[in-house]
């Protein structure tokens, strides 16, 4: 591969990275697993402030990991990718992993 290229990947990498490093954003990409929603509807649903929401929604958007539709003065969040939420699901396995690893260690230890 293209050294220039590679080092384009890994950037874009780290962004989406970046943009998951945000409980809230998480949460929020797992709401929007279960079809679209509106800001003011993510905000209801998970206490949030609207502008907190907006500013989350809005990184995550730059990010390409969710996409807006208009529907006459409302707009909607989606996904961009459901194989989004498989990654998420992967990396929350790999926690349980290193968790129970982390706790067989702690069990060995006392």
């Amino acid at each position: 591969m293209d050294p220039r290229l590679e080092k384009e990947i890994y950037e874009l990498h780290s962004g989406v990275c970046s943009a998951l490093a945000d409980p809230k954003r998480i949460m929020l990409l797992y709401t929007l697993a279960g079809g679209r929603r509106n800001v003011g509807e993510l905000s209801e649903e998970h206490g949030l402030p609207q502008p907190t929401t907006s500013r989350h929604l809005k990184v995550l958007r730059e990010r390409g990991l969710v996409v807006t539709e208009r529907d006459g003065t409302a707009i909607y969040y989606a996904l961009a990718d459901r194989k989004l939420i498989e990654a998420l699901d992967l990396l929350r396995s790999v926690l349980r992993g290193v968790y129970t690893r982390r706790a067989a260690v702690v069990d060995l230890t006392e």
